[in-house]
């Protein structure tokens, strides 16, 4: 309530200050205690966390994991891979028919099972009719009345692009929603900028009191040239795979084909990803700065050899701006 008095005014005034000046508590850097482990994934669009998250989750539920995959992105294409290529009923769309017809939303309308993996998509909006991060939210609402808090998984793995900064997206991070951010990168400038841009989200949550940690990049397509590698080691998070540009792993992606299944040519890749995944702490990154982002691709690469030159009026509109003289009043202070 808004206080309605000078001496009302300083007393909130003073414990505005009083709040301001304490500490927050020591964040969690161990192992999550909770018994599920609830697990976002943040990335560039395209860089490979459907991908990534579909085998990670197959391989979980091989273990005797009991696995939840929970596809956050509008392309509604996180469980494409997982299903071989078939689209599941996304809950947005779902609950959108299920209310037109007075009906409520079950289950078994939107979260579907393959060998052992529970998978569902939230959905978004189509472009230009409505906002994909309030889609997000709406997902989750729809989520928590169905009991999202009291099903008992051993792991919740949420697919968010992170190249979109609206409040949606950093749901997980901003509201505690899950315990650790793994990134998903490859070595390229765009998608560590992303790597790098989610780190300063976990940062800026963690200073305010949050205790989401980043437990580690996967590095994806990886072609050896070590540009992740270098971002992992300054940004102080761990590599808990580095998934190489290998022809066969293309191939069979493209295809909707499941690598990630014990005693195939990818098995024990996945099988220490999924270790990795598990085992990994929560840690405060430390994010680093754009020149620092660039310092670790060559000048070549990102044109760090480009002098910026300052515009002209006469470049703008082609001819000499004529300077009159100001008309404004300048009273000097004693």
């Amino acid at each position: 309530m808004s206080p309605n008095s000078p001496a009302q005014t300083i007393q909130f005034v003073q414990q505005l200050r009083q709040e301001a000046a304490i500490e927050p508590a020591p964040v969690a850097t161990g192992a999550p205690t909770k018994e599920t482990q609830i697990i976002a994934i943040y990335g560039k669009g395209g860089i490979g966390k459907s991908f990534t998250l579909a085998n990670l989750s197959y391989m979980m539920a091989q273990q005797g994991k009991k696995v939840l995959l929970i596809g956050c992105d509008p392309k509604s294409d996180t469980t494409s891979l997982l299903f071989g290529g078939k689209a599941c009923p996304t809950i947005i769309e779902t609950s959108s028919k299920k209310k037109l017809a007075g009906e409520p939303v079950s289950i078994s309308d939107v979260c579907f099972k393959r060998d052992g993996v529970f998978a569902m998509e939230l959905g978004g909006p189509e472009v230009g009719r409505g906002c994909g991060g309030r889609g997000i939210i709406h997902g989750f609402e729809t989520l928590e009345k169905l009991g999202f808090h009291d099903w008992g998984f051993d792991y919740v793995l949420l697919d968010f692009l992170g190249d979109v900064v609206c409040g949606g997206f950093g749901l997980p991070i901003a509201r505690d929603m899950c315990q650790k951010v793994i990134v998903v990168a490859s070595n390229d400038l765009q998608s560590l900028y992303v790597a790098n841009n989610v780190c300063s989200a976990v940062e800026y949550f963690r200073k305010l009191g949050g205790n989401v940690g980043v437990a580690g990049v996967v590095i994806n397509k990886d072609d050896g040239t070590g540009e992740a590698a270098a971002f992992a080691e300054l940004a102080g998070i761990p590599v808990l795979a580095a998934i190489p540009a290998h022809e066969d792993i293309r191939r069979k992606s493209a295809s909707y084909e499941i690598i990630g299944k014990p005693g195939g040519d990818w098995g024990p890749l996945f099988e220490s990803l999924a270790a990795n995944v598990g085992e990994a702490p929560p840690q405060r990154p430390t994010p680093l700065t754009q020149d620092a982002l660039l310092g670790l691709f060559s000048a070549s690469a990102v044109g760090r050899d480009v002098v910026l030159e300052p515009a002209t009026e006469v470049d703008m509109t082609g001819k000499q701006q004529i300077v009159k003289p100001s008309l404004e009043v300048v009273y000097e202070t004693v």
